[in-house]
């Protein structure tokens, strides 16, 4: 009998290709070629497209485990995780598939064997539910065996599945096992609690839904299945609980020993280890499939995924970054299964500390005003939090909402979810107007074109110039038959050579050139799929539609562009070789003049690493290899390794674009024919755009050797400043920079001596026993007030020390300081957000320094003069 959860996952791929299916390796969890998709949630993802009559394969029967996520979207369980015994973010599912080949009877006696035999089901225990009117299904599953009295029929609710409103769809049967009266639950399927359990849904996928709701009878019936690994495994070992399975219970010793814990003490303590075990699993196979934390897109859900375990981690007195470590234990346990775990097991650890101590400084923040916020509440005796303040948490500490109602929920209160949702809109309002951003909204003049001309031909991967027939003019938004020197236009031809922007590629730039006139094209777009509009301006004579025109493609831009299209690709595969699988294309802009590309990653590269980048990508140029492309199926093309960009929605055939054993990628654009073509390949700059995300700006050929000129030039020119040959430019800039530190310092200690001496523009005085000394210190830095500030304060043993600087920007420096005797009375932090809001500014800080960053010169004066009936307020507090 097979128990263990490895031996599971082996037997039943095994099982599956003794019986003629082809064993498919699980795909990503970032689903490629559906946009629709958030997440692979479903074992049949990959074969979508399959089951649509979209694209065939080698095969008619398949078998797969499939890594799923279900964090988001429609089918989001996060909220549940930890909580029930079930629920889960990450899981795998068992799947087998016939496309077209066998049908219902096939696929319950695989069923019920592989459950019975294989895996040693005990035939009493289980129960199979079938829609209400398949009767082909309930006389198959007697004839495997199944006892009449265990066989419930249902309704479209629980044994219909439909892939959409319209498309394939079909009665499922679902398999379901009796975990026996010690858990509580109802002793008949569908029912309320865990006793009965639904294990494997066998889907026979045999009706098409046409708009109208009517079901057509498919010429070749397929089916899908899919059974938690999860569930399979806690039924087969006789355990009530998933978390109780091999599958987790190495996890949950890990983290009870990291806590110092035991599992099992507390509903609480054991919820929250729940969550992490959990959480570790579905961090480690994000990052794995190259998601990393951001603010957006899979990245927010990740980053949600593992601030709630890191949060929990605190709710089990774990305070320090901890989560890294334990993903480890995921690897070692699941690197066998998913070799890919364990090339990323370094960017895991060290990706996910990097969150962790982010968030543990949005938690030192955030958390002890939230526990004030609730605790304010409740005095008051409400029981809801305003929308409002958890606004105010949300925006200025970066708190997560999900984390602010789950600890509300933990004690008893909840969330004005309605304010803070009006808070959230009434930002975005506010933001749009500041940016000036509006609702693009499509051309209805191209609506009209597309439908009038038909889908353009593209002609240009092979060629710069052709003969083309000049479809249509549009001028502004009218349709005009004709247009004259001087006039700005976009036309449409039947076929083009010239490339429209798209991929991050520019558009290609040329000529038009027929009998009577020339076009001179700045600019070529692709605004709808089939429609490629060529912008530009009449520079002689005249062009009429349906004319026959000579396009020629500007040949030089052409070129540079894709010098620095072929360079993007050899960047995308120098940082995947370098930093780590997780690596991959955000976007890019590829021009004649640069190339951009922004990619995952979470720190800053250092020198070393842009060195290295530069060396490999030109290694390969001087390689000379050769730009290869085809087209192909996207199954073939990801199946041969090629890179496609998650997300994006691809036809049926796809380009590929390969240079030989170093990069291989699906692309649109125009590219050398040899590496040797980029000539020379150069970064001009790395920096961060978002979390998560970073940049390159680089130059290729002449661009490359115009930055290397610019930079020969400037260090001739500082050789001249400093009067020293090259080789010793380095050497003197160092001696001369210490030379001005120095004398920065001798400065700053003269400014100091001078404000600390001077008795203009300071006043001290006696507030109910109490020493406060307020005085200007304008020019002196932040530094040089903190300094003047320790000095005052030692000399006052016991006090109040204000001070305020107009800088040379227009802006205001604020701090106080308070003597530790005095904080039970006096604090700073509320000190100094009073004397802000007369500056126009805000301030914080800790009970004994604070200091603020203001924007209004003129009334700091009274801001500081503020100070001394503010300590009296305090006072008599």
């Amino acid at each position: 009998m097979t128990k263990k959860a490895a031996e599971l996952r082996q037997a039943f791929i095994r099982y599956f290709e003794q019986q003629g299916h082809q064993a498919v390796p699980s795909s990503a969890l970032i689903p490629q070629a559906d946009p629709t998709l958030l997440f692979t949630n479903a074992g049949m993802n990959q074969f979508k497209r399959v089951f649509l009559g979209e694209e065939t394969r080698a095969y008619k029967r398949a078998v797969t485990v499939q890594k799923c996520l279900r964090a988001g979207g429609k089918h989001n369980d996060l909220e549940n995780v930890g909580h029930t015994r079930r629920h889960h973010t990450f899981f795998e599912m068992l799947g087998n598939f016939s496309f077209g080949d066998y049908f219902k009877e096939d696929a319950i006696k695989f069923g019920w064997e592989f459950l019975t035999k294989t895996v040693g089901l005990q035939k009493d225990r289980m129960w199979v539910t079938i829609f209400r009117e398949d009767e082909e299904a309930d006389r198959l599953w007697k004839k495997v065996g199944v006892s009449p009295s265990r066989i419930v029929r249902s309704g479209e609710k629980d044994n219909f599945w439909q892939m959409a409103d319209t498309g394939p769809c079909g009665p499922c049967s679902e398999i379901h096992f009796d975990q026996g009266p010690s858990v509580p639950g109802d002793e008949t399927p569908n029912g309320e609690g865990d006793r009965i359990i639904e294990i494997w849904n066998l889907v026979f996928m045999q009706f098409n839904r046409d708009a109208s709701g009517t079901l057509h009878t498919l010429p070749k019936p397929s089916i899908d299945t899919g059974m938690g690994l999860e569930r399979l495994t806690a039924v087969a070992q006789g355990v009530c609980s998933n978390y109780d399975s091999d599958l987790f219970t190495p996890l949950l010793t890990a983290i009870a020993t990291r806590a110092g814990i035991q599992y099992g003490t507390t509903e609480a303590g054991d919820r929250s280890m729940r969550v992490v075990s959990d959480h570790l699993r579905a961090i480690t196979f994000l990052m794995t499939d190259g998601v990393l934390p951001s603010n957006e897109g899979r990245g927010y859900v990740l980053r949600r995924i593992l601030r709630r375990a890191a949060r929990h981690g605190r709710l089990l007195g774990i305070v320090e970054p901890f989560l890294h470590e334990l993903s480890a234990v995921v690897v070692d346990q699941m690197g066998s299964a998913y070799s890919e775990v364990r090339s990323a097991a370094a960017t895991i650890a060290e990706a996910t500390r990097d969150e962790e101590e982010r968030f543990i400084a949005t938690l030192d923040q955030g958390l002890p005003i939230l526990n004030d916020m609730i605790a304010k509440t409740r005095a008051a005796g409400h029981t809801v939090l305003s929308g409002a303040d958890v606004f105010k948490l949300y925006d200025t500490y970066g708190f997560p909402m999900d984390l602010i109602g789950e600890a509300c929920r933990e004690q008893g209160m909840t969330v004005d979810e309605q304010g803070f949702d009006q808070a959230i809109e009434e930002q975005r309002n506010r933001a749009r107007k500041t940016g000036g951003f509006e609702q693009e909204t499509a051309r209805p003049a191209v609506a009209e074109l597309a439908r009038r001309v038909g889908a353009t031909k593209f002609v240009g991967y092979d060629r710069l110039e052709s003969d083309s027939v000049l479809h249509a003019i549009l001028k502004g938004e009218r349709m005009v038959k004709e247009a004259a020197e001087g006039d700005e236009v976009e036309v449409v031809l039947d076929v083009t050579p010239f490339y429209a922007e798209g991929g991050g590629q520019v558009g290609d730039q040329g000529m038009l050139v027929g009998s009577e006139g020339r076009l001179d094209i700045k600019e070529t777009t692709r605004p709808v799929p089939t429609l490629i509009l060529h912008k530009g301006t009449v520079t002689k004579g005249r062009i009429r539609e349906g004319e026959q025109l000579h396009m020629t493609v500007n040949a030089t831009t052409r070129q540079d562009a894709a010098r620095n299209h072929t360079a993007t690709h050899l960047v995308h595969a120098a940082l995947r070789d370098m930093l780590g699988p997780h690596v991959k294309q955000y976007g890019s802009l590829v021009g004649p003049n640069r190339l951009r590309f922004d990619f995952a990653h979470f720190r800053p590269l250092s020198s070393r690493d842009i060195d290295d980048i530069e060396t490999t990508v030109n290694q390969e140029v001087r390689k000379n290899e050769t730009v290869r492309t085809e087209v192909m199926s996207i199954q073939d093309a990801v199946a041969k390794g090629a890179l496609a960009f998650f997300g994006d929605k691809y036809g049926e055939q796809v380009r590929v674009v390969t240079v030989e054993s170093f990069s291989k990628e699906l692309c649109g654009g125009t590219h050398c024919r040899h590496t040797g073509d980029i000539g020379l390949f150069r970064i001009v700059s790395e920096t961060g755009v978002a979390a998560g995300v970073r940049r390159i700006e680089a130059q290729t050929g002449g661009g490359a050797m115009a930055v290397m000129k610019k930079l020969e030039a400037d260090v001739r020119e500082l050789s001249d400043l400093l009067k020293v040959g090259q080789s010793d430019l380095v050497a003197k800039t160092r001696k001369v920079m210490a030379q001005l530190k120095e004398t920065e310092r001798e400065l700053e200690e003269l400014k100091l001596k001078m404000a600390s001496g001077s008795a203009v523009a300071s006043t001290a005085r006696t507030i109910a026993g109490v020493s406060v000394h307020v005085q200007r210190t304008d020019g002196l830095d932040v530094n040089g007030m903190r300094a003047l500030a320790d000095q005052l304060r030692d000399k006052l043993k016991s006090g109040v020390v204000a001070l305020g600087a107009a800088t040379d920007e227009g802006k205001v420096s604020l701090l106080v300081v308070v003597t530790k005797d005095l904080i039970s009375k006096l604090k700073a932090g509320d000190l100094i957000k009073v004397m802000a809001t007369e500056v126009g500014g805000t301030g914080g800080g800790r009970p004994e320094m604070a200091q603020a960053c203001c924007k209004d010169p003129s009334r700091l004066d009274a801001a500081l003069e503020k100070v001394f009936g503010l300590v009296e307020t305090f006072l008599q507090r």
